[in-house]
């Protein structure tokens, strides 16, 4: 009997040392404390930096502590796995937040977690990353967040939660990521991605909280999801930043339920080269100021997308968000003739005027809507916006007290923003070969 329980002692002893060594790298034990106070970032990334040049493995959060972090470089060949009750927090200090998340671009915050032309990332488990929004913004109104006076208006210090560039074989699972102060998970020019099983639960007060931002990626998954975000839910773009990356193609996404208070499901405004081959199924959109949205901006084209098998929920809020409570827009505008801050990123290298491109083959299927608005279609020429079709799409409108009905939101365009038209549940301002077929009223 004595033999046994030392046999099993030893066992224990085994278990607990296969967390600090060999495969699984614990952060602890490179002196991270998991007190929420002290700033873990110098140890975690010793253990990121130690799992790397080991060949890969796992860096562990373990269970019940949570990390203070600055920025921090993942690396490949490495899971990020958290144990339940984990947390991973942004650090507050504005002044630690230097690397731009958007290169030269300096205006549109600043880099977190991130990771830079790596193979074989996963983030897995059910802790918690927390990018602790309210930290970096100002004072709080009845639609929004104040943001803060910046000492220089080309540069913000809020920190995006996950920008990964030009990671091949990407995994995210089974975590809730949570509290994104700007955009909470970028790809950009990622390939093989999938995303599974994750809880992101912004605060719906925060402009620029986008839930995931799919830039000039291919090959992307998200699935079984559910996503509460400031601003876009679900965003597909080519950014003029990272042009080298190429379009943005073959994505599918499923069993997702969204809420925001932009638009749920946006395609654009960043658009410089192609969106297509996209499908949308089986998902729901709750309470949001705009629900499908495809807004292109710029030269970019948008085609070959389907949506459907789609509940989709419409609810206007304030101005402050864009949108009038729109559940179906699809749109080509040029965008507006830029100051000189903005050209050297929104338009072409030395221009301050763009153009927009087509959209086309786009299809709405067993859709239903029950919004405080109609659907709206339009584009700057006839032409700009073709092929869209409708099938089996019904339409329950309603009127709330906050809004009278018969505008529509063109912004960001040249000119002007709002279009005054006849109430009805779909508005077309300038379009051809749009196809309806089974569509129901109430």
């Amino acid at each position: 009997m004595k033999r046994i329980l030392t046999i099993i002692a030893a066992g224990v002893c085994l278990l607990g040392c296969c967390r600090e060594t060999g495969s699984v790298y614990d952060v602890t034990r490179f002196g991270a404390k998991g007190d929420g106070l002290a700033d873990d970032c110098a140890a975690i990334q010793k253990a990121i930096d130690k799992c790397s040049s080991a060949g890969g493995g796992t860096v562990l959060f373990p269970a019940g502590k949570e990390f203070l972090c600055g920025p921090l470089e993942l690396k490949g060949n490495i899971d990020y796995h958290f144990e339940p009750g984990s947390v991973l927090k942004a650090n507050p200090d504005e002044s630690i937040y230097k690397l731009s998340a958007f290169r030269e671009n300096r205006g549109e915050g600043m880099l977190w977690l991130y990771a830079r032309d790596a193979e074989n990332i996963s983030l897995s488990g059910s802790g918690t990353i927390d990018g602790n929004a309210i930290a970096f913004m100002g004072a709080e109104l009845e639609d929004s967040y104040e943001l803060k006076p910046l000492a220089d208006p080309g540069f913000d210090p809020r920190p995006h939660v996950l920008t990964l560039y030009g990671v091949n074989k990407l995994n995210i699972r089974d975590l809730t990521i949570r509290n994104g102060a700007y955009w909470t998970v970028h790809l950009v020019g990622c390939c093989d991605v999938n995303i599974d099983g994750i809880s992101l639960l912004n605060n719906l007060k925060v402009r620029n909280g986008d839930g995931i931002d799919i830039d000039h990626s291919r090959k992307v998954r998200i699935s079984n999801c559910f996503i509460e975000s400031g601003d876009d839910c679900i965003c597909l773009k080519n950014r003029r930043e990272f042009e080298e990356y190429g379009p943005c193609e073959d994505v599918v996404v499923t069993n997702c339920i969204m809420t925001s208070r932009s638009c749920a499901v946006k395609i654009g405004s960043e658009n410089m080269d192609r969106i297509s081959n996209v499908l949308f199924d089986n998902c729901i959109i709750r309470a949001s100021n705009r629900g499908i949205g495809i807004q292109n901006r710029d030269e970019g084209t948008v085609k070959d997308i389907v949506f459907s098998n789609m509940q989709v929920e419409g609810r206007l809020f304030s101005d402050v968000w864009w949108g009038k409570a729109e559940p179906i827009y699809v749109t080509s505008y040029p965008r507006a003739t830029a100051n000189h801050k903005d050209a050297n990123w929104r338009f072409p290298a030395g221009a301050t005027e763009g153009s927009c491109g087509e959209v086309s083959g786009i299809s709405f299927i067993n859709i239903f809507c029950d919004s405080e608005n109609g659907a709206f279609i339009g584009g700057d020429t006839p032409d700009k916006v073709n092929d869209i079709r409708f099938e089996n799409v019904s339409f329950k409108r309603h009127q709330s007290d906050k809004y009278p009905g018969g505008v529509y939101d063109r912004r960001p365009c040249k000119g002007e923003g709002f279009v005054a038209a006849p109430e009805g549940n779909l508005y077309i301002e300038q379009a051809r070969n749009i196809y309806i077929d089974g569509q129901k009223i109430r």
